[in-house]
């Protein structure tokens, strides 16, 4: 049993540890040293989960009192610093809240006036468990094919997952997730399950894939792997109730990356040896939090050594030496008015992956490209925001459907007017 003396005093330090999380939530690291990393975490953590870390600091707080943490001055202080915390912790379920808002804004600022009239989606339901136990994917409504081989030669590393309707999906749109993990880590179970499950809930089937990773890899055998995928989506996804007609690609950070090439390099025989007749090209991109600029011309990058990492590990070149590698493999770099939609999501207190990377990407994109360009700035949000349930991920992942819907929408309309052409 601890002395009595001490309660107040370790009540003040886990309160102050308490509000440190909190304060860290609306004032992340950005700059760049060590400590960038585990203030992504600890923001990541506290402004997904205010409702949660309340949750423990109201437990603690009221376990401290009654073991006698008002005993002594420090007890108050402590009981001062948790209220303060408290109302900063509620002050962060607003501004998730308003996420809400902003994406509205984003669809009708890049769709036009009216999109939603052309746009058939099905209600989510209220499933409020989902806040509740934020770890858990689970979906009695969606079944899951997992590691099915699309590729030879590398392993799991050449495995899918689908995700399908458990009813069933005829002719079914498709979507194409691709895991991030700064190209050297990550795996296709890993990330974006919130708008996977919620997708094929609601008709869609969802492929995630795994591809090689560096540095045993070289860019662009990470591209080069999620074309391979594309060639067995294009192959096999009627199998599984999709429509191989209609493919839309996400993913996160560097997903996001790939993702964004995926779409910006439809058909390109440099990025499909061996399949160069293979059509590659997608109906639509969600990136996420991605980095598109990896030559750094606009110095974006949070943390040193970003083009030493790149040059040694992903690329395997010197930006001396050779630039134009960097910037080939740059998604602003490849815009061109062929484009497809794009629906771009960033945070504003991304630790890892600056905004003003989305920001660049958005601008290059609405000056060339003749599809419709979304840009959703999320406030408060941190980088990989929507890989588990939130209230911030839940208006995202709604968002994001609906813009798939009117993708999906277009898609089927002007399918039906070849129809009636024929």
């Amino acid at each position: 049993m601890l002395p009595a003396e001490t309660i107040p005093w370790l009540f003040l330090a886990v309160t102050v540890v308490g509000a440190g999380f909190t304060f860290n939530a609306y004032f992340p690291r950005r700059s760049q040293n060590l400590l960038i990393v585990p203030s992504f975490f600890a923001g990541w953590l506290t402004s997904e989960l205010a409702v949660h870390h309340f949750a423990w600091q109201l437990g603690a707080t009221i376990i401290f009192i009654w073991l006698g943490a008002l005993a002594a001055w420090p007890g108050w202080v402590g009981l001062f610093v948790t209220f303060g915390s408290w109302a900063a912790l509620l002050a962060l379920v607003r501004v998730a809240r308003s996420s809400e808002g902003v994406i509205e804004k984003a669809l009708a600022d890049g769709l036009g006036p009216g999109w939603e009239e052309e746009v058939h989606s099905v209600p989510d339901g209220g499933r409020s468990s989902r806040l509740v136990l934020p770890f858990f994917f689970g979906d009695p409504r969606v079944s899951v094919r997992r590691d099915l081989r699309y590729a030879d030669g590398a392993g799991r590393r050449h495995l899918l997952d689908v995700y399908v309707p458990r009813n069933g999906a005829p002719q079914a749109p498709v979507l194409l997730q691709v895991h991030g993990g700064g190209w050297v880590i990550g795996n296709k179970r890993q990330q974006a399950l919130p708008l996977m499950t919620h997708l094929s809930a609601r008709g869609w089937v969802c492929v995630a894939a795994n591809y090689r990773l560096s540095p045993r890899a070289t860019f662009p055998d990470h591209l080069v792997d999620l074309k391979l995928a594309i060639r067995w989506i294009r192959e096999h996804i009627a199998e599984h109730g999709g429509d191989p007609d209609f493919l839309a690609v996400t993913g996160g950070s560097a997903g996001g990356h790939l993702s964004a090439l995926v779409a910006l390099t439809a058909n390109d025989p440099e990025y499909q040896p061996g399949f160069e007749q293979v059509d590659t090209s997608v109906r639509a991109c969600v990136p996420f939090y991605g980095i598109y600029d990896l030559a750094n011309r606009f110095r974006h990058a949070h943390f040193d050594g970003f083009e030493q990492f790149l040059g040694r590990f992903v690329l395997k070149k010197r930006f001396a030496v050779d630039p134009e590698a960097f910037r080939k493999a740059s998604p602003v770099d490849r815009v061109s008015a062929q484009a497809p939609p794009f629906f771009v999501i960033h945070g504003t207190h991304d630790s890892l992956a600056p905004v003003d990377e989305s920001r660049r990407f958005v601008e290059a994109l609405r000056e060339e490209s003749r599809a419709p360009v979304v840009y959703a700035e999320i406030p408060g949000a941190q980088h990989a925001f929507e890989v588990f349930h939130s209230l911030r991920t839940e208006h995202v992942v709604r968002g994001v459907e609906r813009f798939l819907a009117w993708v999906y929408s277009e898609y089927t309309a002007a399918r039906a007017r070849e129809g009636e052409r024929a």
